[in-house]
Parts: C-alpha cells; sequence; structure tokens
C-alpha cells in the first residue's frame, strides 16, 4: 500500500495554500510570468452544490424512470404514500390476479418490501389491444419520456415462487382507451430463487407520458422487486441524465459540493433521518432508501459512488459533506428537551461511530483496492483512488456547545489521521457579522486553525448590490472563505446582473475567498421546494435562468491574478455601487478575461489600459447577457440568453456597455 496517508501535519496547508493559488498554479508561472500590479487569487473560486432538494436526484439528475421500484415509499416519507406508490394493476385479456405487499425472504434487508403477483388467469383471453397477463403498472415521475429509436435497458428481480418458468412481457404503452404499444419485449423466468431478468426496448416513436407495464401471462405466483428502466443513452454511459449533466458541464465548475445541506444532518425528524455515505454504495439493490429532508424519498439510485464519478467526469474537485453528531437546528420544531434551539446531540461516548464515518469515507475514496472501503469502491468499477482532497463536516449548524464539542472530536482525529486533508467547517445558517452563529463559527475556527469555513446566506437583490464586506476581512487569518450557500431572492435579469456584482467583489478578495458555489442547483417544475434555482428542468427539457449565465461566465474566466485598475468607469460612473469590474490572468491558458457589469439602466463608458499584457491578440471573443431588469427566463421561451461576438481590441481602448448587462472579454496573450 502506498504511503498516501502519512503526510506531514503542514501538508494540509500546502495543499490549502495551492488552492488559493491555482491547483495548476506552477504549471501556470511556467508557461507565462504574471505581469505586476496583480494580486494572487483563487482559481477555484466557481463550483457547484448539489442537493437532493425539489427532486433533483430522483426523477431528476439520476437517470431512472420508475419511481419507486424497490416499493419502498411509505406513509412517514409523505401521507397517503405506501408500497405501491406510482404503482397500478394491471390485467389486460380479463385477467385475473391479486396483488400482495410481502417482506418474508426480501431480495436485501436494506429494502424488505417486495410484490407479489398471484396469478389466477392470464392465458384464456387476449382484450382488444392484443394484450393478455396479470401484473402491475408504472407511470414514472409524472410519465415516462420517451424518444424514438432512443433504446433503454430494464431490469428487474424476479422470484418464481413455483419453478415452473413462467413467461414475462414487458412493455412501454402511452395508457388510454386507445392504449398505444411504444415497445416491449419478453423472457421466461427459471428461478425459485431472485434472480435478476434484463430486457431492452426500443420506442416507436416520442411520448412524453409513457408507462412501463410488467405482465405475468402464465398462473401462478410470481415476487417482484427493484424494477429498473434507464436510457442507454446518459452522461458519459455512467447512469445520469445527460442533458442535465451537460448542462453542468457546460458552467465550468472546479468543484462539487454533495450530497447537501440540510439533506445532509435531516430536516427535523432526528438522527435516524441523517444521509449515511455507507447506505449509498454498492449495488443499487443493496443500498437503503431514506426519507428525504424536502418531503420525499431517497432511493440513493444517485449515491457517493455515482457523486465521486461524476466529480472525474467533470474534472471536479468532490467535496462530501458528513454529518458531525448533531441534528438540523430544525429539529423538534426548533427546540429541543432542555428548551433550547432545536438541536439533538449524540451522546460523546458514541462519537467514534461518526468518526469513523469520515475515516471509512477517506479510505474508501483514495485507499489502496486491497484496503477494506477501498476493495469495495474497486468492486464498484473503480479500482483506482479518487484522490479526494478536501472533506466538509457539518452544514450550517447551530454553533452550539454541543456542536463545537463533537466538531473538535471528529476534526482532530481526521486530522491526525489524514493530515493531507483540507477540512471545511461551517459559519452556520445565516453568516452576518451580528449572527451568533457566524460569530461563534469564526471563534472556533480561528481556536482550531481550521482550513476553510462555509458561509451561507440569501439575501433580496440589494444586499448583493451594496454588500462588500471581504473587503474588510482581515488578511492574516489562517482560515479561508467558502461561500457554499448564497442567491438573489429572485430569478429576474436584475437579481443575476446584483450577483454578477457580487461574485466581482468576491473576485477581487480572491486571496480570502477560495471557493463559491450558487444554492439550489436544481428544481423540477412540478416538485419545487425552494425559489429560486439555478436551473429548473422537466422530464424533457432543462430551464436555465438568467444567474445559470452568469455562473457560467465566471466559470469561463477563471484565473490566477488580479487586476483591480485596468478597467475604469468614465466620468460619474465611477462610484457608482451598480457598476462593477475585473480583470483576470489565466497564466496557464494565456488568456486575460475583462469582465463588466452593468445593472443601471443608462449605457456607460469604460476606459481600458492593457500596456502591462505582452503579446496580446488583437481580436477577442465578447460574450454578454442584457436585456430589461424584469425578464426572466420562463417555461416557453427563454428571452434572455447570452450574445457572442467577435471585437478588435487595443492596448488602450473605450468600450461602450450595454444598460442591464454583463460582459465578458477574452483575450488571448
Amino acid at each position: 500500500m502506498t504511503n498516501r496517508f502519512n503526510f506531514g501535519r503542514g501538508k494540509q496547508y500546502v495543499a490549502l495554500t495551492m488552492l488559493l493559488a491555482g491547483s495548476m498554479n506552477l504549471m501556470a508561472q511556467k508557461a507565462m510570468k504574471a505581469p505586476a500590479g496583480g494580486k494572487q487569487i483563487s482559481d477555484n473560486l466557481i463550483g457547484i452544490f448539489f442537493e437532493d432538494i425539489s427532486s433533483s436526484a430522483d426523477g431528476g439528475l439520476c437517470a431512472e424512470l420508475v419511481q419507486n421500484g424497490s416499493f419502498e415509499y411509505n406513509p412517514s416519507e409523505r401521507d397517503g404514500w405506501g408500497a405501491g406508490t406510482s404503482w397500478k394493476v394491471s390485467r389486460p385479456g380479463h385477467s385475473l390476479g391479486l396483488l400482495e405487499v410481502k417482506q418474508q425472504n426480501p431480495l436485501n434487508a436494506n429494502n424488505p418490501n417486495y410484490m407479489r403477483l398471484n396469478v389466477e388467469r392470464a392465458r384464456e383471453f387476449y382484450d382488444y389491444r392484443g394484450s393478455r397477463g396479470f401484473g402491475i403498472q408504472n407511470e414514472g415521475f409524472g410519465g415516462i419520456s420517451v424518444k424514438a429509436g432512443a433504446k433503454y435497458n430494464f431490469s428487474v428481480f424476479l422470484r418464481d415462487v413455483e419453478g415452473d418458468g413462467k413467461k414475462v412481457r414487458i412493455s412501454l404503452i402511452l395508457p388510454g382507451w386507445q392504449e398505444k404499444l411504444l415497445a416491449d419485449a419478453e423472457f421466461t423466468t427459471d428461478s425459485k430463487d431472485w434472480k435478476k431478468y434484463e430486457a431492452q426496448l426500443t420506442a416507436s416513436e416520442d411520448c412524453e407520458k409513457a408507462q412501463l407495464r410488467l405482465l405475468v401471462l402464465d398462473k401462478g405466483t410470481v415476487d417482484v422487486d427493484m424494477v429498473s428502466l434507464i436510457p442507454e443513452d446518459t452522461y458519459k454511459g455512467h447512469g445520469l441524465r445527460r442533458d442535465l449533466a451537460e448542462a453542468l458541464e457546460a458552467l465550468h465548475p472546479k468543484f462539487m459540493r454533495f450530497p447537501g445541506g440540510c439533506v445532509v444532518h435531516g430536516g427535523g425528524d432526528g438522527m435516524w433521518d441523517t444521509y449515511r455515505w455507507k447506505n449509498t454504495i454498492g449495488p443499487k439493490e443493496q443500498r437503503k432508501g431514506l426519507k428525504n429532508t424536502w418531503g420525499y424519498h431517497q432511493s440513493f439510485g444517485l449515491g457517493y459512488f455515482e457523486y465521486f464519478q461524476f466529480c472525474e467526469d467533470l474534472g471536479m474537485e468532490p467535496l462530501p459533506i458528513l454529518p458531525c453528531g448533531v441534528s438540523c437546528q430544525g429539529t423538534n420544531g426548533g427546540w429541543n428537551m432542555t428548551g433550547k434551539r432545536g438541536q439533538d446531540a449524540v451522546p460523546m461516548s458514541e462519537m467514534d461511530e461518526w468518526v469513523d464515518e469520515a475515516l471509512d469515507l477517506i479510505e474508501w475514496a483514495n485507499g489502496d483496492a486491497n484496503s477494506k472501503w477501498g476493495r469495495l469502491r474497486a468492486e464498484a468499477g473503480h479500482p483506482a483512488p479518487f484522490n479526494l482532497k478536501y472533506l466538509g463536516l457539518g452544514n450550517e449548524e447551530l454553533i452550539s456547545e454541543e456542536f463545537c464539542e463533537r466538531f473538535k472530536y471528529i476534526y482532530e482525529r481526521v486530522r491526525k489521521a489524514h493530515p493531507e486533508i483540507i477540512i471545511v467547517g461551517t459559519a452556520g445558517p445565516g453568516s452576518h457579522s451580528d449572527n451568533p452563529d457566524y460569530i461563534n463559527g469564526w471563534k472556533l475556527a480561528e481556536e482550531i486553525g481550521l482550513p476553510i469555513i462555509d458561509e451561507h446566506y440569501y439575501e433580496p437583490r440589494n444586499y448583493f448590490q451594496t454588500s462588500r464586506q471581504y473587503d474588510s476581512y482581515p488578511r492574516d487569518r489562517k482560515t479561508k472563505v467558502y461561500l457554499g450557500e448564497y442567491a438573489a431572492k429572485d430569478k429576474k435579469l436584475q437579481d443575476a446582473l446584483a450577483e454578477a456584482l457580487y461574485l466581482l467583489h468576491v473576485e477581487r478578495n480572491g486571496d480570502v475567498v477560495c471557493m463559491t458555489s450558487y444554492a439550489p442547483l436544481f428544481a423540477k417544475r412540478d416538485a419545487t421546494n425552494w425559489n429560486p434555482d439555478l436551473i429548473y428542468f422537466d422530464n424533457q427539457k432543462v430551464y436555465p435562468t438568467c444567474s445559470y449565465y452568469v455562473q457560467q461566465m465566471f466559470g469561463l474566466s477563471a484565473g490566477q491574478y488580479y487586476y483591480g485598475d485596468c478597467i475604469k468607469f468614465s466620468g460619474e460612473d465611477a462610484s457608482n455601487n451598480l457598476l462593477g469590474q475585473s480583470a483576470v490572468l489565466n497564466t496557464q491558458k494565456r488568456e486575460l478575461y475583462l469582465k463588466v457589469a452593468n445593472s443601471t439602466d443608462k449605457e456607460t463608458t469604460v476606459n481600458l489600459d492593457l500596456s502591462r499584457f505582452k503579446g496580446m491578440k488583437s481580436v477577442a471573443s465578447k460574450m454578454t447577457i442584457s436585456g430589461q431588469p424584469n425578464d426572466e427566463d420562463n417555461f416557453d421561451q427563454q428571452p434572455v440568453t447570452p450574445v457572442n461576438e467577435t471585437i478588435k481590441v487595443k492596448k488602450q481602448m473605450s468600450l461602450d456597455v450595454k444598460p442591464n448587462s454583463f460582459t465578458l472579454i477574452t483575450v488571448k496573450l
């Protein structure tokens, strides 16, 4: 086994320095020397934060098309839910039978429910549509969307109780009086034990509201579990919905924080509802589903293996967030048994379990394929380590005495075992200078020498237009800032421009702030828990917001050096806080990025002085998003999208900037 985990204590801070300077900064300096006058900043400022909120995972980024395929929905997740949610009995051809929910001798103890199909009559008649048999039918997540000619991979676990071999028919149909068959396949059971059966269905036409039908065509008893239908065409073949994954790829993110958010520590149901990463790896039929904080079911078809693999596919650094022995402060309606704000804490005598959760994750991600946890990663198809560098502990917790005691307990043990891992802590749910959690969070960070602290805030647009708090942050702090959750509280163009102004401020302070991620990332149109969100979607389409394009423009323009005096506004505009600018140099790519935000209703002029940059090409690319302040991307049309053009540039020049706009100019050097 390599000596991967035995670096010296100082390695954590060396690694953090590399983060702030840019992970490729040494290579960049060899490629191009930065001119004088610049400030070294993080080139990892733009990342993404994924949380399973608003059906972002099941029915979203996870490409699985069958809802409740393991029959594990239950009323504790949502009133009226049960094992049969999203399913109905199907008995064409006057077939007869009985459907039962069973738990005896299940496929796996983590998913105890299965359906028993007791078929009394299945062979005598065909109905007018040419169908027969007794079985079940799934409606997917508000319908199953299929495309003509596209292939869909079906799988199911069956147990033929009599073991006499029964024909099973799988179909994609458009239900209704004029029911239409879109695809079908047949196979025969051959085992009295649980066995996986697979088939591929090819859709004959486009359909937005298809359903999946499973029919047993012979008399007898068949047990059914883990019904699955996944498009053959997923992102890089790794089981993620292609268009949603490509929307994230287009942001050019440097890292991904996951799995939350409040999902990490449960949203108010107690410690039992805490996200435990070990339940989300291994074969999907062995993963243990859980109630979602946001009021629905998590199947964990999108689990830690898929998160890490997606980070690898996009070239992002993974930033997993683990709970640290306390619940969300929303537990018990906001109050605990002692009458304090609602946060429960596990006894200190049980804290080693939570320490092991962190240590085992590091071994799973980075360990040799012969190690206990590294072997599970290798068996899942990834023998090489994932090279985890960052680990978050806690998510916007109440910074209580109980939290501090438990956080320090985990932190000290993880740091001792793995000094090479950069730990990210939390500044609580509201990162403002008068917030007691923020004050106590920073006090704890400075006491223990925490490398990075995670700040969160959601505010009206005027906050992002005017607040410039990072200008006054002390430069001698060891602890750097990760702005892990933020957004203006609406999704109009003027909100996106306010966020652009704020990110220009963050960029100027890229020596203090090392990472940012807008939140929430995704929301399904008919299942939205939170507004606004960066990307909306339904079963057919993706709907980026104005804020999405701002994030994309910053993602396209990451660099290692900031220059604050290359762009100046003319005349009286110079002091307007609705205007902002930055010049960022990427020494590795040999590109200079000029960004200008104009959130006023008047055209303005900027003067550029680029004389310090050698070898500047005369033609540059220009990307602009602009419109009316209240414009927003809606579900019928997208009136606000970036416009791309080429322009001539000189060492010294003036540039007119549209009202209500954000502009990115990329200059080759």
